[in-house]
């Protein structure tokens, strides 16, 4: 076992384990899973680790330090996080470190606004975990999510901007001339402004099985955990969609084959997509296919699919299936505050703001956005330009009051 990187020592039926690991790679941070209940010497390493004890997760870190049954936040702090801001007031509160809520916390600093930005999961985003962008300009030879993102997380550091994870936040309120928010840990901080850029998370199927397997044979993200299955006969990508072909073609380093399930008659990817993978020896696609159980005792063993013209019955034994099919929008913290569309993204107005005044939504969150990585920065510098001029005009106000007065 070498000690280069982290180590998470778990077994594949324990839901802290799986949230570990799910932490860990948002977090875009190299590591090792050693499942105990097939390693005995590592269930002993554990019992040694932990006082005789068999506590899992048992997380070692390349110092040689260790953390059993961590938290997100202890987690978060052992990789150098901050979960917690420097102080309670800001011009500014940006929520989401995706691209769109990163590129207005650079404007803002740019511009002497004083903002924090706060994200409950890893800073980039879905940009952070995607494995190659290719459609983003400046780069034609393409370039890696998480380096993408790390360099907006760099350049937004270098202004000066105030970053904070993960700090998930529960609700939002407008008290008088001001926004507050309050995170899930119980701190509230106050603005002058806000700007949503929460972004969206991945669609679940929603059919029997697919909860209770979860990190042991359902995923979400390819970058995360495509690793684990290296060297499998057969990987399952479940969506047809630009996100599902480019997850497949990922996964194809990984396994001898790729089998693609969508729920339409015809694939809805972009062309040069659809190209490179049905050209691709390693792809079998099936269309107009609908996935109606996942099967499985602590790792997935069996996929149930029926043909929806034939009604033909069909089961496939992937290592794992990674599901593809869309996003929904990360605002249940929203909700009775802004109004929000039928499925459930924020309504702004020509210039960005909500129904909320003050408060601006920018990026994948909002409704009507094209849900694409350069529009969500050009909403993040738009949104942030609404807010200057917002802040702009509660300056002018204050100052006629006062002059009345």
């Amino acid at each position: 076992m070498g000690e280069e990187r982290i180590r998470v020592f778990g077994a594949s039926w324990c839901p802290d384990c799986r949230r570990a690991k799910q932490f860990l790679g948002e977090q875009r941070a190299a590591f090792d899973w050693v499942d105990i209940d097939q390693d005995p010497a590592a269930a002993a390493f554990v019992r040694e680790k932990n006082e005789g004890k068999q506590v899992i997760p048992t997380i070692v870190f390349p110092d040689g330090s260790s953390l059993a049954e961590p938290s997100n936040v202890e987690l978060s702090l052992k990789l150098g996080g901050r979960p917690k801001a420097e102080r309670s007031f800001y011009e500014l509160l940006i929520a989401g470190g995706g691209p769109a809520g990163l590129t207005a916390s650079i404007y803002a600093a740019r511009e002497g606004i004083d903002g924090l930005l706060m994200d409950k999961s890893a800073l980039g985003g879905q940009a952070g975990i995607t494995e190659r962008i290719d459609n983003y300009p400046g780069f034609p030879e393409g370039i890696k999510g998480a380096e993408l993102a790390d360099r907006i997380i760099e350049q937004a550091r270098r202004y000066g901007a105030e970053l904070v994870s993960p700090v998930a936040v529960k609700s939002l309120k407008r008290e008088d001339d001001y926004v507050l928010l309050t995170t899930e840990a119980g701190d509230e901080y106050c603005g002058r402004a806000a700007i949503i850029a929460t972004g969206t998370a991945y669609r679940r199927l929603s059919v029997p099985g697919e909860e209770q397997l979860i990190g042991v044979g359902i995923h979400y993200c390819a970058t995360c955990d495509a690793p684990f299955y290296k060297g499998a006969d057969e990987l399952m990508v479940i969506g047809g969609g630009n996100s599902g072909l480019e997850e497949g073609l990922f996964l194809s380093q990984f396994a001898k084959k790729v089998r693609v399930i969508e729920y339409m008659p015809r694939l809805n990817a972009s062309q040069l997509l659809q190209d490179k993978v049905l050209s691709h020896p390693q792809f079998e696609v099936h269309t107009n296919m609908e996935v109606r159980e996942f099967q499985g005792e602590g790792k997935l063993t069996a996929v149930i699919a029926r043909d929806r013209g034939t009604g033909e019955q069909h089961v496939f034994h992937p290592a794992a299936a990674f599901i593809f099919i869309g996003m929904d929008p990360n605002t249940s913290f929203l909700k009775g505050t802004v109004d929000l569309d039928r499925w459930g993204f924020v309504v702004t107005d020509d210039t960005l703001q909500t129904s909320l005044p003050g408060v601006f939504a920018a990026g994948d969150v909002r409704a009507g956005s094209t849900k694409q990585l350069g529009s969500a920065i050009g909403e993040g510098i738009t949104a942030l330009l609404m807010v200057r001029q917002y802040l702009e005009k509660l300056g002018e106000a204050r100052r006629r009051e006062a002059g009345a007065a």
